[in-house]
């Protein structure tokens, strides 16, 4: 019989006999090392050219608790909770070490019990994945996913996910969203749900309380709105980065405001006067994108010909985190000038964002500035986030294709992913 982590084992080598619980391998270790963590809790290694035979003592398996049957309440909203992964639906495997994903919306509602008597929840897992190795099919998915639920009786939609890459998801999901007619809200944790250290529950409660009673027909985040476990904040998905590493508060608007503040108690507090309200429309999803779009990010003695390299490889369009204003190199071996006219030539748009964040770009300041808009045909994106700008530009470019037809979709502010003055809040 196969033996598989989490199983009692006897391991016999050419000194000893060594009895244990099999352990994954973690990737970095080398592959021929077999780890055991024996009964004094410690991990060994053992060279697996040194191992004559491995005995299966014990099969490891997961004991399931019973769980309750939830009970639907007509006379609360309902609330679908989507996972695609992450620390927040997952949990530590204390016998392996290993964390995995396995919440249902009951698991939810045994953790938080309150969350009984906010909204009728279903919960539904459509990948496990790591935010980082997303692209755009897990985007759609996303997208599809949370309209099919809206149009089918939810009246908001919860979605968990790994915080590394939160907001290049609600940017995405904003665009795949043109109509949306209820809540969409992403939250994420920075430590998994069973640890007493967790951050999740306070996510998880003001999110469900935002879907089930927010009159925000948007794509937002709920996080943390400071380090203590107070309340969280509504960003919205074309304004939000993650600003730390590690805080609870990483999130932040970013010359914008949050649109609400949700505090524990269920309270919610407007902080924006626009956004879109909620509706009874059907939400229809529209992920036509195009996935050659490149997001690179100037710096002083950048090669010129990183710009050659993407318009080689057929890339359909670029976006260049540039310092301040929208500088990027102009004079000297460095200038990017030749590389952007080619670019022009072959109608590939090119679209400047400040890699700053705060504040806005503007191609009329400095002679250097418009010889990227005037005289290259360069687009210069407002306040607009660069990880928004690069999604935004494949969005655009699934629908319209050369240098003035993205222009003018790209000066378009379609889910206020561009401010008329930029704010740089502190809350």
């Amino acid at each position: 019989m196969e033996c598989k982590p989490g199983d009692l084992v006897e391991v016999k080598t050419e000194d000893e006999n060594i009895i244990g619980i099999l352990m994954p391998r973690p990737e970095i270790l080398d592959p021929n090392i077999l780890v055991i963590k024996l009964d004094n809790g410690y991990n060994i290694g053992i060279d697996k050219s040194k191992i004559k035979s491995i005995t299966l003592k014990e099969p490891y398996e997961r004991h399931e608790t019973h769980k309750r049957q939830l009970k639907h309440n007509p006379s609360l909203p309902n609330v679908t909770i989507i996972s695609t992964g992450g620390t927040i639906s997952s949990k530590l495997d204390y016998r392996t070490g290993g964390v995995y994903a396995d919440y249902t919306a009951e698991d939810f509602v045994e953790m938080l019990p309150e969350l009984e008597n906010i909204a009728n929840l279903k919960a539904k897992s459509i990948m496990h994945i790591m935010s980082e190795d997303m692209c755009y099919e897990h985007w759609k998915a996303i997208a599809e996913a949370a309209a099919e639920e809206l149009n089918n009786g939810a009246d908001g939609v919860i979605i968990t996910q790994g915080t590394d890459t939160l907001h290049f998801s609600t940017a995405a999901v904003s665009f795949f969203l043109p109509n949306l007619s209820k809540p969409v809200v992403f939250t994420a944790a920075q430590r998994s749900i069973d640890r007493g250290s967790t951050d999740a529950f306070m996510n998880l409660i003001c999110a469900v309380h935002a879907a089930a009673k927010s009159g925000i027909a948007e794509v937002m985040t709920c996080m943390h709105a400071s380090m203590d476990d107070e309340s969280c904040v509504l960003i919205r998905g074309t304004k939000v980065r993650k600003m730390h590493t590690s805080r609870r508060d990483a999130f932040r608007a970013i010359n914008d405001i949050p649109i609400a503040k949700v505090h524990k108690n269920g309270k919610i507090e407007y902080l924006h006067k626009n956004f879109r309200p909620k509706t009874n429309e059907i939400v229809e999803s529209d992920t036509k994108f195009e996935e050659k779009v490149a997001l690179i990010t100037v710096y002083p003695g950048m090669d010129p010909e990183i710009i050659d390299f993407y318009l080689d490889k057929g890339y359909k369009g670029i976006v260049l985190a540039a310092t301040a204003l929208g500088h990027v190199p102009v004079n000297g071996k460095h200038s990017l000038l030749d590389k952007l006219e080619r670019a022009r030539q072959m109608e590939i748009p090119v679209v400047i964002a400040t890699q700053t964040l705060y504040g806005r770009v503007n191609p009329h300041v400095y002679t250097n500035l418009r010889k990227l808009s005037v005289g290259r045909g360069c687009i210069f994106v407002e306040d607009m986030l660069p990880e928004t700008a690069y999604l935004k530009l494949g969005f655009v470019l699934g629908h319209e294709k050369g240098i003035e037809a993205a222009k003018k979709m790209m000066l378009q502010n379609l889910h206020g992913e561009m401010t008329e003055r930029s704010e740089a809040n502190e809350l």
